[in-house]
């Protein structure tokens, strides 16, 4: 039976399994001994016999008199006031075990931590989570509830030794039980150490690895390092796999003290292989590149479609929640799509018109909720991705390419379906009025990022390539440097950090990582898109519609407090209520960095210090944009909440045009009742299917950037493979007690070992400096020049020294 997740600080369990409860499990978990070693050791000794017992029964075990009664149950409430026993309806026990649900992380060591669940404030009291599809079966679900556990232990990570795994592995979802609290070290911080006590799922039904065989079969040595177990490959199921490529496994079965056995599903390519190596991974993270079978079909089918002309006033269309008169033909009217030279699927377009002394924004959006309808395969593969995934040499699209990069994306010339949102904004850049509404388009141009650069930049040849945009040009820049002051005035907190931007040839097989360089054609697009964001959030919110909020909650407090430290130890001055940080308080400090040698240590600084951006059903604001509504309406062709916002839009104009219908007359009152009805029962759907696509859009999101990041990190190291003994001029951007990172004008980041300085060196972690004798230091933010020493292809670390 379905349960929900229990509003605690972790997700914590007591009691437990009845084979489990014996005199071994219960000292472990004590805070420390009783103060009184002679009566504490027999009470325990005693209490560890049995369920219970009264304060008298104890007293006389103990061989207290009678006139030392009050003393002895004195005594005994400091006992459980410690944690060392339990009272509860006059009887006295010892403490039951406490269990966590969450997951195990590995190391290559062969021992794990375990990181119990996040709290979960909304669920009700005393349940467990059982979302994850656990059996309605399982024990665990008998399991009593400590309400009063939780707080700052319960948050903690637990170290479970190899001994006490039991057969779980890395990304494994487990119950563990907490054997030892940590008080060991000085800081406080030795972590408490526990034991798997029940695997709740699998982490890994596929795992990736390099493939050996040897007499008794094959070995597939797992990529991640953190999986401390080799997958076993029966001889039949390896008869013609080729020795020292790389594979994916299928787990198929664990076995008690031995390795897991596999099946090889899928062969990579050698092992020394750059492509292969990529491909594995891509398949580490369980992303792939094609579709099944019935999503493609049902894709070309829906692409195959005629757009057609408009249809008739009145008619609601069922499968998309669309009011289909509602849709406007602007294919006479000019805009522009502006994107990256290598971009095929294009969701966005913009345009821009002075009226009178305001600027009216037209930004059309590829309508892809036409095509992809709610529940349909396609719509459960779209939500499955979440998004597309983009690496330098191909990308893996949320949806099939006769659709991303056909009947939806915005082409040059192109009849198009869209959704609008045209806004009103003043000299000011404050926002007047505004209109969202279906729309019938045609892209006047196809536009790159430097082509734009380049017409902003006054460059004669690209201004006659797209002359009637660069006759607009002055109104688009203007708008957007208005919308720009706008957000510092309101506190948005920009960070200017470098981002790595590799380039693929697939012709020559080479890899270029230019220098990284301003550019305003992206801050346009940014602009206008943050711009039109939170208008649609804003239209939804006030209408109670379903949304998909783009959220980014305010900083924790010891965040907030560490960031001013280290903000002091750059020299600056920050001032704020730790508690009660506001955007404006961190883009004050940023803007005092601007310009000078700190400013992008600290701008990562700040970003560490804040929290991860997220979608949820609940509009929670957005702190870095400094916005009290937000939401993403403007790639639904790469991110599955776009596409689940325009559901909702759609739904909300069809509600509203009902009404409007209605209050024409009494003669419309059927055709109104029937667009509301049908209008409900999309919103409704949307509303209930909320919080779940939140969920999962926020996880693949994660899943998506983490691979990115990983393979970016590949091609990384592979091209600064060209450059060893090369010299560059570099800024360190981290310190440890090991040594430095060095950032390149690129962004590559490489890590220059303190053993391959010359002199004696000491860590400062106050400071996040290096310090040697003399004056000699290495601080964040230092400019230095470094000499490319090493790459390594497969951990895809890079090792600078510096420069003689």
């Amino acid at each position: 039976m379905s349960a929900a997740v229990m509003p605690l600080t972790a997700t914590v369990f007591y009691g437990g399994f009845s084979k489990m409860r014996t005199s071994r499990s219960f000292p472990h978990y004590h805070s420390r001994p009783s103060r009184d070693f002679s009566f504490g050791g027999k009470i325990h000794g005693f209490l560890s016999s049995c369920d219970g017992a009264t304060a008298e029964t104890l007293r006389k075990h103990c061989g207290v008199p009678q006139n030392k009664k009050s003393l002895f149950t004195a005594m005994l409430s400091g006992m459980v006031s410690r944690g060392e026993i339990e009272y509860e309806n006059g009887l006295y026990s010892l403490p039951r075990p406490v269990y966590y649900e969450g997951v195990l992380t590995g190391n290559e060591r062969g021992f794990a931590f375990f990181t119990p669940d996040p709290p979960d404030d909304t669920a009700p009291e005393n349940t467990i989570n059982s979302s994850r599809g656990r059996d309605k079966n399982d024990t665990a679900n008998d399991l009593p509830i400590n309400n009063t556990t939780g707080g700052r232990e319960a948050r903690r990570d637990i170290f479970i030794p190899a001994k006490n795994l039991n057969g779980a592995m890395h990304k494994d979802r487990v119950l563990v039980r907490v054997e030892k609290r940590g008080n060991g070290r000085k800081d406080g911080r030795e972590s408490d150490t526990g034991e798997v006590v029940k695997i709740l799922s699998r982490g890994y039904n596929e795992i990736v690895g390099a493939f050996y065989k040897d007499r008794r079969g094959g070995r597939l040595l797992p990529d991640e390092r953190k999986y401390f177990s080799e997958i076993y490959i029966p001889p039949a199921a390896c008869k013609n796999v080729k020795n020292g490529v790389k594979a994916v496994a299928k787990i198929v079965a664990y076995f008690p003290g031995r390795c897991p056995e596999g099946e090889i599903t899928e062969i990579l390519g050698d092992d020394d292989d750059f492509f292969a190596e990529e491909l594995s991974i891509i398949r580490s993270f369980s992303l792939r590149e094609e579709f099944p079978e019935s999503v493609e079909k049902e894709a070309e089918k829906t692409a195959a479609q005629p757009i057609g002309e408009i249809k008739a006033r009145g008619l609601f269309d069922e499968r998309t929640g669309e009011l289909l008169s509602l849709r406007r033909d602007l294919r006479e009217e000019f805009f522009v799509t502006i994107d990256g030279a290598d971009t095929r699927d294009i969701d966005d377009g913009v345009s821009v018109r002075k009226q009178g002394e305001n600027y009216l924004l037209s930004v059309h959006i590829a309508d892809v909720s036409h095509y992809v309808t709610a529940g349909s395969e396609l719509d459960k593969e779209a939500m499955k991705r979440g998004t597309s995934v983009y690496f330098p040499d191909r990308v893996l699209p949320m949806l099939p390419r006769a659709l991303s990069n056909g009947c939806c994306s915005l082409n040059e010339d192109e009849d198009r379906f869209a959704m609008t949102c045209e806004t009103l904004i003043s000299e000011s850049g404050e926002t007047l009025s505004y209109s969202i509404f279906p729309s019938l388009v045609r892209s006047s141009y196809r536009m790159t990022y430097d082509e734009t650069d380049d017409i902003f930049a006054g460059n004669r040849a690209a201004c006659e390539k797209f002359p009637l945009f660069a006759e607009q040009a002055k109104e688009f820049a203007e708008l957007t440097n208005i919308l720009s002051e706008k957000r510092k005035r309101a506190g948005e907190v920009a960070l200017d950090l470098k981002e790595t931007k590799i380039i693929y040839d697939e012709k020559s097989d080479s890899i270029e990582i230019p220098d990284c360089k301003p550019s305003f054609s992206r801050n346009l697009i940014e602009q206008f898109m943050v711009t039109t964001n939170e208008t649609v959030a804003k239209f939804l919110y006030e209408r109670g519609a379903p949304c998909l909020y783009r959220v980014h909650e305010s900083p924790a407090p010891e965040k907030a407090a560490s960031l001013k430290r280290f903000a002091e130890l750059l020299g600056f001055c920050p001032k704020w209520n730790d508690e009660e940080a506001l955007p404006r308080d961190f883009a004050k400090l940023l803007a005092e960095a601007a310009g000078g040698e700190k400013e992008t240590v600290l701008s990562k600084a700040v970003l560490r210090s804040m929290q991860k951006a997220r979608y949820d059903e609940k509009n929670l604001g957005h702190f870095a944009l400094a916005s009290g509504c937000y939401c993403h309406f403007t790639s639904p062709i790469r991110r599955y909440p776009d596409l689940f916002v325009h559901r909702s839009i759609k739904a909300a104009l069809a509600a509203i045009a009902a009404e409007n219908i209605a209050a024409e007359g009494a003669e419309n009152g059927e055709t109104a009742e029937k667009i509301a009805a049908a209008a409900e029962r999309q919103a409704r759907y949307l509303k209930e299917h909320a919080a779940e696509s939140a969920k999962q859009s926020s996880s693949a999101e994660r899943n998506a950037e983490e691979a990115e990041r990983t393979v970016d990190d590949l091609y990384c190291a592979v091209y600064l493979a060209d450059y060893i003994s090369q010299e560059f001029d570099a800024v360190i951007s981290g310190v440890t007690e090991r040594g430095f990172f060095a950032e390149l004008k690129n962004a590559i980041e490489g890590f220059v070992p303190i053993e391959s300085i010359d002199g004696y060196f000491v860590f400062d972690p106050d400071t996040f400096t290096l310090r040697g004798g003399g004056t000699r230091k290495f601080s964040l933010g230092d400019a230095v020049r470094i000499r490319v020493e090493d790459v390594n292809f497969y951990t895809r670390k890079i090792t600078f020294s510096l420069a003689k």
